[in-house]
């Protein structure tokens, strides 16, 4: 039996739309940010992939951050009271936080898997570094 020859996928399109890096077309999540155990079309093991915190990094720094100076801002400027903090600064929270978490977690596999990124080795002098295990 002949192994398929699939072409590389951009980790942009493929990741920020939840779908598997190598093939295009299966989901890559089972749940909101649960990654599937293996896509459900060309059975490519999710086992690489190890996100760990890089979403929630990046949400933090680029989204939260702005929306609690807007928060802080609200309060210095106007003395505004928590109810009104509660129907603006809140949703403006959930907004801009909850939402970019998939779309960044599945680019970041994506990534993982299109440029081959593994935990790294340590080689001791005089050892040859071992290829990748597959």
């Amino acid at each position: 039996m002949t192994e398929r020859i699939w072409p590389p996928l951009s980790p942009l399109q493929t990741g920020l739309r939840g779908r598997c890096p190598r093939c295009g077309e299966g989901h890559m999540f089972q749940g909101f940010l649960t990654l599937a155990p293996a896509c459900d079309v060309c059975g490519l093991d999710f086992g690489f992939a190890d996100p760990a915190d890089g979403p929630a990094f990046f949400v933090m720094c680029f989204a939260c951050v702005p929306a609690v100076v807007f928060g802080i801002w609200l309060e210095v400027t106007y003395q505004a009271p928590y109810w009104v903090h509660l129907v603006t600064t809140l949703p403006l929270l959930l907004l801009t936080c909850i939402p970019p978490l998939r779309p960044l977690k599945g680019w970041l596999v994506a990534s993982q898997y299109f440029y081959k990124a593994e935990e790294g080795r340590r080689v001791m002098a005089g050892e040859t570094a071992r290829p990748a295990e597959k």
